[in-house]
This record gives C-alpha cells, sequence and structure tokens, in this order.
C-alpha cells in the first residue's frame, strides 16, 4: 500500500477505490499527527517548566496544585513572557499540512475522479487553509489582541472544518461502476 501511493505522488490521473484511498489516508494523517507531537512538544514541555519556575520563584503571585492524574500551575496577573513563542507553532502545522497536502493530494484526485467527479474538488479547504495560516501569525504577533481579527479567523475556521467534511463525504462516496470520464472501473 505505501509503495503504491510513494510512487504515484505525482499522478494525478486515474481512478483510485475507497480500499486502496482510506488506508493511505489513515496512514498519512497518522504520521503526521505524530510528526507534529513530536516537533511541538519540546516547546510545550519547556514552556510549562518556565512556568513552574517562576511559580516556584514567586509564591505570592503562583499557586502550583497537583493530585492523581492532575497538575495545575496558577498565575495572577500579565505575564506574557511565559507564554510560548507561537511563531514555532505555526512553522510547524504550515509544515504538518505541506506535508499532508503532498503525500494525499494525487490519492485525492483519484478518489475523487473514481466516484465521476473532478479532481478540483479537493481544493475546496485549500483557500481557507491558507488564509487562517497567513492571517494566524498577525494575531499572535501584535501586543495588543484583535478581536475582529480573531472573529474572522474563527469563522475562517468554521469555514475550513465545513469545507473538509465536505471533502470527506465525497472521498467516502461510492464508485462509479464501469468506465467513465476518467478511466475504467479500477481492479480492487
Amino acid at each position: 500500500m505505501i509503495g503504491y501511493h510513494l510512487v504515484r505522488l505525482a499522478k494525478f490521473s486515474g481512478r483510485e477505490t475507497r480500499a486502496a484511498f482510506w488506508p493511505w489516508a489513515a496512514v498519512v494523517v497518522g504520521l503526521v499527527l505524530l510528526g507534529g507531537v513530536a516537533a511541538m512538544t519540546p516547546k510545550v514541555l519547556a514552556s510549562m517548566a518556565k512556568m513552574r519556575k517562576f511559580a516556584l520563584e514567586h509564591p505570592d503571585q503562583a499557586t502550583i496544585t497537583s493530585g492523581p492524574g492532575h497538575y495545575e500551575i496558577s498565575i495572577e496577573g500579565h505575564h506574557p513572557e511565559l507564554m510560548p513563542d507561537m511563531g514555532p507553532f505555526v512553522v510547524a502545522l504550515e509544515g504538518m499540512m505541506a506535508v499532508l497536502i503532498v503525500l494525499i493530494a494525487a490519492a485525492a484526485v483519484r478518489r475523487l475522479h473514481d466516484t465521476g467527479r473532478s479532481g478540483a474538488w479537493a481544493l475546496l479547504p485549500l483557500p481557507f487553509l491558507f488564509f487562517g495560516f497567513s492571517r494566524m501569525p498577525v494575531l499572535f504577533a501584535d501586543p495588543v489582541f484583535d478581536t475582529r481579527l480573531f472573529g474572522l479567523l474563527f469563522l475562517n475556521n468554521l469555514c475550513y472544518l465545513a469545507a473538509l467534511g465536505a471533502l470527506i463525504l465525497l472521498l467516502a462516496r461510492s464508485g462509479k461502476p464501469g468506465e467513465n470520464r476518467f478511466d475504467p472501473e479500477p481492479r480492487g
């Protein structure tokens, strides 16, 4: 399955069955998510260590509470220096999505062809994804929280999720039996 798809990363013609597409999609999404977690975990742990150090050095401004399965640090006041730099998170997320798109694009187009649809449907979520990635760094870079931009990004993310959901529904549909305008019916 992996070799089959790797040699077809740039093959946007033809058709692909659900049985060939979904295991590949699951492996790609799983590996991309694992890679993202691996890339972001050190930054999250460093931020948590910074907060813990601050809490221990300033017991008048912070409280640490822990118990079975529970650890909490409550810090009073405004301390932006304790917040993680969101730039690397955004870059990691952009990288994850780029890898995902490269690995899944041709297979998704072939899958759409099997349902009798144009591969252009695979582009449906991309404008929302690109807009979000272009504006998110602006939101995090501004020291004054921009509620309008936050609202716009929230709405954009809802549209992205709706477009992604629609694409997934199209990819999940049965293939058209027999030959269609894209190719003969795939075997298997």
